[in-house]
């Protein structure tokens, strides 16, 4: 069993070869339509992070690629992960729960969650972790195909959004599937270790809120305007801070609870902008909000495509 995700990542260390492009998508979605890549591997060894085209979609120190979902209720539908390339399974985990992580808990060097690691046997593995809880199909030892059921998308391990989020590695090495060499880095790359590379938009999310009242930037950017808990009284309001948004690009915000749809609002940029900030509300009704708890949703979308979403939940108390 997987006892951490260092012993993942560096666990039996094979021949390093070279770069031969073998990666298929490493869940059943496509990409833009049921699910987003939410962040890339962190390319900077500083403590600033940029992804491998020197964008903002990765955090100081990630060490592999988001597939986020769109929604948890698609979580609990059941989205497959699938296995990337052929191989041979070399360790699993299907213990943790499916929950939000609670900063401060100790998760005892499980932050993969439920996890599946694979030797290709071209000197790379894959790592698959923050699977659903009971989910995994496949054991040690067990050989696999490319595109052969894994298990599904959770929330287990150091996660509060269901995704996948996928590693490859070079004996101990992390690899950034997208930029194998470290020559690829900030440019389009010309080999990649993907079969079919997923398209890159630099565009995205940094954070999604609710408040009681229409936040300014500053507010936003330093994490005071949102809100956890709301009283029955208060207006609720939710936010999005979007990055290198193009004009026509298309901010879809949503709030449910107790009582069904609070909102479902769709806001345009009028302009190219390297940062922005959309935001929506609705003051209480008379009779105050219905106790319990609210979630919001923010997509960015460009065109017919969704490029990020994320979401933000408030209880009314």
């Amino acid at each position: 069993m997987i006892r951490s995700l260092i012993a993942i990542l560096i666990t039996s260390a094979t021949p390093v070869v070279a770069d031969v492009s073998f990666l298929g998508m490493p869940l059943d979605c496509v990409l833009g339509e049921t699910c987003v890549i939410e962040d890339y591997p962190d390319v900077d060894p500083t403590e600033a992070a940029k992804d491998y085209r020197c964008g903002l979609k990765t955090r100081d120190g990630h060490s592999g690629t988001d597939f986020a979902l769109l929604s948890f209720e698609q979580m609990e539908t059941g989205v497959r992960v699938i296995a990337a390339a052929d191989g041979r399974v070399e360790a699993i985990r299907n213990t943790r729960p499916d929950q939000p992580y609670v900063p401060g808990t100790d998760l005892n060097g499980e932050e993969c969650g439920n996890a599946v690691r694979i030797n290709h046997g071209n000197g790379y593995q894959s790592v698959y972790c923050h699977m659903k809880l009971g989910s995994v199909r496949v054991t040690p030892g067990q050989r696999v195909v490319q595109g052969q059921l894994l298990g599904e998308v959770g929330l287990s391990g150091l996660t509060n959004y269901p995704h996948l989020h996928l590693t490859i590695t070079q004996g101990s090495e992390i690899v950034d599937p997208f930029a194998p060499s470290q020559a690829n880095a900030c440019s389009e790359p010309f080999e990649t270790l993907w079969l079919d590379t997923p398209p890159y938009a630099d565009a995205g999310l940094f954070t999604v809120g609710i408040s009681d009242s229409v936040p300014d930037l500053d507010a936003v950017q330093t994490g005071i305007a949102r809100r956890t808990v709301l009283s029955p009284t208060d207006t609720m309001v939710l936010y999005a801070h979007i990055f290198q948004g193009n004009t026509h690009d298309r901010i879809e915000l949503a709030i449910t609870g107790p009582g069904g749809d609070v909102f479902d609002h769709t806001a345009t940029l009028d302009q190219d902008q390297a940062q922005s900030m959309r935001a929506y509300g609705r003051r209480a009704p008379d009779a105050g909000w219905p106790k319990g708890d609210y979630r919001g949703y923010a997509r960015l979308v460009r065109g017919n495509t969704i490029l990020a979403v994320r979401h933000a939940d408030v209880t009314v108390e």
